[in-house]
């Protein structure tokens, strides 16, 4: 199940998030092209990754900030830049661009806080964007809970395309990453789970004030947990798979 679009068209172009994604595109490029070996790269991520054992000994602290911008291979960053891209502009649109930056950083911080929290003497660095990127999914959550979501299913050969609330789709993300945290031995490595739901929640509290702002719960009657404006349509093509009646 891979979300591909939603039906929540934004008011403007969303200038912060082209320029992150291009941000995290050109850093990537830089060391994965540029850099003489896969050792190279590795210590590289390792040098500028968050390391919470380093972190909480008071050392590299701004590698708080420089693991958002790295990503430990293409299907990582082009997972990261694909959420970013289907559910940045919303938010963007509604807290304008500047807040949208300062937001996106902080989600960030608060998805590292949680991963050094979940394990500080780790010596395994985190990189990516996914912990910052999942406080938008988490303030997409708060002010579009009922925003269709097309989700693209695959099952062998077989693929379709469903709408399913906002709710939904980021819920089930949210659980997945608390599960996986709870039962993925610390020292395994792999997916930074509870960066994942630390992001997430950062992002559900720094969406209060915009949500208190439109009126709270008076907003969610108002629009009904859906976008405040017309939603978008799109005419899904038929599939090129045959279909063979029963006789």
């Amino acid at each position: 199940m891979f979300p591909i679009r939603d039906h929540n068209p934004s008011g403007g172009r969303p200038f912060v998030t082209l320029l992150l994604i291009a941000v995290n595109v050109a850093v990537f490029l830089a060391y994965w092209l540029g850099l003489p070996s896969e050792w190279a790269v590795q210590r590289f991520l390792f040098d500028w990754g968050l390391v919470p054992q380093v972190v909480t000994s008071g050392w590299r602290i701004e590698t708080l900030v420089t693991s958002m911008f790295l990503h430990g291979g293409w299907m990582h960053l082009i997972g990261n830049m694909w959420f970013l891209w289907l559910f940045g502009d919303n938010m963007e649109d509604q807290l304008g661009h500047l807040r949208f930056a300062g937001f996106y950083l902080l989600a960030g911080l608060a998805a590292a806080a949680l991963q050094i929290a979940a394990d500080p003497g780790s010596g395994l660095p985190m990189v990516g964007a996914s912990g910052a990127i999942a406080g938008v999914m988490g303030g997409y959550l708060l002010l579009f809970p009922k925003a269709r979501v097309d989700v693209l299913f695959i099952f062998l050969i077989f693929f379709r395309v469903f709408p399913i609330p906002a709710w939904i789709v980021l819920g089930f993300w949210f659980g997945a990453q608390l599960v996986s945290g709870a039962v993925t031995p610390s020292d395994a490595g792999g997916v930074a789970y509870w960066a994942h739901a630390g992001g997430f929640l950062g992002g559900l509290v720094l969406t209060l004030p915009a949500l208190i702002a439109r009126g709270g719960r008076g907003y969610w009657q108002r629009t009904a947990g859906h976008p405040a404006h017309p939603a978008a349509e799109y005419k899904l093509s038929r599939s090129a798979i045959p279909r063979v009646p029963r006789r």
